[in-house]
């Protein structure tokens, strides 16, 4: 071996069939193969995989790895990538209730067991209470890990946890070793909260409706499965959990973690999940939070892909004026603060000061006054929040008409009231109308807003299709509650400064596709515990065809940035809808085999299909990329001499009456056609299939974007809807 070469982690697939007998286990195996290279003592090996991949990860040279890469059973070797993650009276929003719908049929997902790959948890909280829960199932074999100077306990309700972070520690990411399950990051706890948490009784940070924290799936089980504690994720580290998740027996694996995207072979978490995918586990991740075209992340088929939505709750603070009048701002100010009878201060004839500059403002002049800060086009809240706790103004009234909610205001450290410049100009109409006499009656932080209009749009962060590895496959596929969801914390985090001091609560607010994806899951619990005979392509069928496209202002969704209509690009089928995902009519369902002719199709050579498939044959019965999904994506060229026309051929199940007759009826915009035939499907009995085939003309006119719907409707009012996408380039 070179001297001075430096170990790295790599991940190695290689052929299990040419294992030789006389190793009892494949473990042993891999380490015969790793002492073939190196007479070195040194502990070359981090994981042996058995179920979502067949290899190890282990640490090696580059010489070691070329070594590696010339063996009879090599299939696939690469070094190890870092991932990140993707950082909730949502159930009330979604449609969940007590008495009927959803939760009421699947008795709250008992007996089903969500696994998630995040931070870590805080077993101590509220939303893990055992209370009321049932029996562990016995089909569970997971663990709960115990450290010697941290005990962790376990009950019905967080029934395993587990430490995956050898390929971090390896790597020097992890500056101490960690062999604790609990959450010390602030990420992994909210997953559960919001997945399947019980219902949380208790003061909760920003006075949260009714003081409860309601979970999805509060009858389901969880475990979780830590792979990191300072964001940093090794693929190896990922790997062995999902393995070990597959090994213990979940029913639904949470993600709310990426890594960089890359073709199917080479990506861990399409790898990991279709081995998943094959026993009947149903993954769902999130999509990510880069906001852009073509940022999808998590994207395979046989994964269901979650962008983040808002919900319609806002939180808002008011101020009475000296002379009665009464506004109404944002606010998320995380302390029930109330200001009576106190001086109101503008810096009136000194640009700096009314805009609150750094620097500008005064201590003997605002020192307990309410301030207010006007803006120009520079202005920032924050700075400006800054500038008057620096000068020990008691609170602040912040004039502009950015929305800077989107970017969340609940770090400011000053209680402020943020409003627009229309009422803006009416205080400063006061101010100079009263002069020294400006005052502020009352002041109160800690309201919550429900119906705020419109909602739910989809969140400026959430990642956007087309998917950059396989556009044909539209992507995200639905979107959930992901912007301020209230979620479980630890408690000895602080989750902001006030002043010199730190705030630390039991449930703080959190956005990110990292929060929508365990909506989606706990829903997948609840559809998994009514239908159990269900595969994940079919729940996740469910979702989609009966989600919704239009908001609580009955239009189309629009994005939080713009306000503009949105495109099935940002929303894929559109916002969950539990209750209707219960009896969807119709299910889009794909089996192994449809995966493998959708990889057939991808033009992968043997080595890049044996890696994703674990297989060392298979059957190819397709030429094309075409699966059985329920939504569409039809790609054009503006070349004069490409076909105008895709057709596309998809078999449906009927999971509804017996005796159902359903009509397709199109909606197309601009530039485009659908046609379907035949245009009705006619059931004599449950689980009966029925194929039908999907024409996608463009006209020579089309905008580079174009969608419509398929909608099938049947005499018992099932609508059972599907996005079709033109991408014309």
């Amino acid at each position: 071996m070179p001297e001075h070469e430096e170990y790295k982690t790599y991940i190695v697939h290689i052929d299990n069939s040419l294992k030789p007998s006389s190793f009892l286990t494949h473990e042993t195996w891999h380490r015969a193969i790793l002492r073939s290279l190196s007479n070195s003592d040194k502990e070359m090996l981090l994981y042996s995989y058995n179920h979502v991949m067949h290899g190890f990860s282990a640490r090696l040279t580059p010489s070691q790895a070329s070594k590696i890469r010339k063996s009879p059973a090599h299939i696939a070797i690469h070094e190890e990538k870092f991932g990140k993650l993707f950082t909730t009276h949502s159930p009330q929003f979604m449609g969940l209730r007590h008495s009927s719908g959803l939760w009421n049929a699947s008795s709250y997902g008992e007996g089903v067991i969500i696994g998630l790959i995040d931070t870590g948890v805080w077993p101590e909280s509220e939303s893990f209470n055992e209370k009321g829960m049932p029996p562990i199932p016995t089909r569970w074999k997971g663990k709960c890990q115990n450290s010697s100077t941290n005990p962790f306990p376990c009950n019905r309700k967080l029934i395993g946890a587990q430490v995956f972070m050898k390929g971090n520690q390896a790597a020097g990411k992890s500056s101490s070793p960690d062999d604790s399950p609990r959450d010390v990051f602030g990420h992994g706890t909210h997953t559960s909260s919001t997945a399947a948490g019980n219902h949380v009784p208790g003061a909760s940070q920003f006075g949260y409706a009714k003081g409860i924290a309601q979970g999805i799936a509060p009858g389901a089980h969880v475990a979780m499965y830590k792979v990191t504690s300072d964001g940093f994720i090794a693929e190896s580290d990922f790997l062995a959990a999902m393995d070990q998740a597959i090994v213990d027996g979940v029913d639904i694996m949470s993600l709310s973690i990426g890594f960089e995207q890359t073709p199917y072979f080479q990506d861990v978490i399409a790898i990991a999940s279709l081995s998943a995918i094959g026993k009947g586990i149903a993954v769902v991740c999130a999509a990510g939070n880069d906001g852009a075209p073509y940022s999808t992340h998590n994207a395979a088929p046989w994964i269901t892909t979650v962008g983040a939505g808002t919900l319609d709750r806002s939180f808002t603070a008011t101020v009475t004026l000296g002379n009665d009048l009464i506004f109404e701002g944002k606010s998320e100010f995380p302390e029930r603060v109330v200001v009576i009878d106190t001086p109101l201060y503008y810096g009136q004839g000194d640009s700096d000061k009314a805009l609150c500059s750094n620097g500008a403002l005064k201590e003997s002049e605002v020192f307990g006054k309410v301030v207010i800060c006007y803006s120009n086009n520079t202005s920032n809240i924050f700075y400006q929040a800054e500038e008057l706790a620096r000068v020990n103004a008691i609170a602040g009234i912040l004039v502009t008409d950015v929305d800077w909610s989107r970017f969340g205001i609940d770090g400011l450290s000053i209680p402020s009231l943020i409003l627009p410049s229309s009422s803006g100009a009416l205080i400063k109409k006061y101010i100079t109308e009263a002069a020294d006499e400006a005052r502020v009656k009352f002041m109160r932080f800690v309201l919550t807003s429900f119906g705020t209009k419109p909602a739910p749009q989809v969140a400026d962060f959430s990642s956007r299709g087309p998917d950059p590895i396989n556009p044909n496959i539209l992507k995200p596929d639905i979107i959930a509650p992901g912007v301020q969801v209230l979620a479980a914390f630890p408690p000895l985090i602080p989750i902001e400064g006030m002043g010199n001091y730190g705030v630390a609560t039991d449930y703080a607010l959190l956005s990110g596709t990292s929060m929508a994806a365990p909506h989606v899951a706990g829903v997948t619990a609840l559809l998994k515990a009514i239908h159990p005979e269900w595969s994940p392509a079919a729940i996740r069928s469910a979702l989609m065809t009966t989600a919704n496209t239009i908001d609580n202002n009955r239009t189309t969704l629009t994005n939080q940035y713009t306000n503009l209509p949105g495109t099935p690009l940002d929303y894929g089928a559109g916002h969950i809808n539990p209750n209707k995902a219960m009896d969807p009519g119709l299910i889009y369902d794909i089996d192994w085999q449809g995966y493998v002719d959708f990889l057939c199709g991808l033009g992968y050579d043997d080595a890049e299909m044996r890696a994703i498939l674990r297989q060392s044959q298979w059957t190819c019965n397709q030429d094309g990329t075409d699966i059985n999904y329920p939504s569409f994506v039809a790609m054009f060229s503006k070349n004069a001499s490409a076909p105008n026309v895709k057709n596309f051929t998809r078999v449906v199940t009927n999971v509804g009456d017996d005796q159902s007759v359903y009509q397709a009826t199109v909606e197309a915009t601009h530039g485009m056609t659908i046609k379907v035939e035949p245009t009705t499907l006619t059931f004599t009995n449950k689980y009966q299939k029925q194929m039908f085939v999907v024409s996608v003309q463009m006209d020579g006119k089309a905008p580079p974007v174009a969608y419509g719907y398929l909608k099938w409707v049947d005499q018992n009012s099932h609508i059972v809807a599907s996005p079709v996408v033109v991408l014309n380039s």
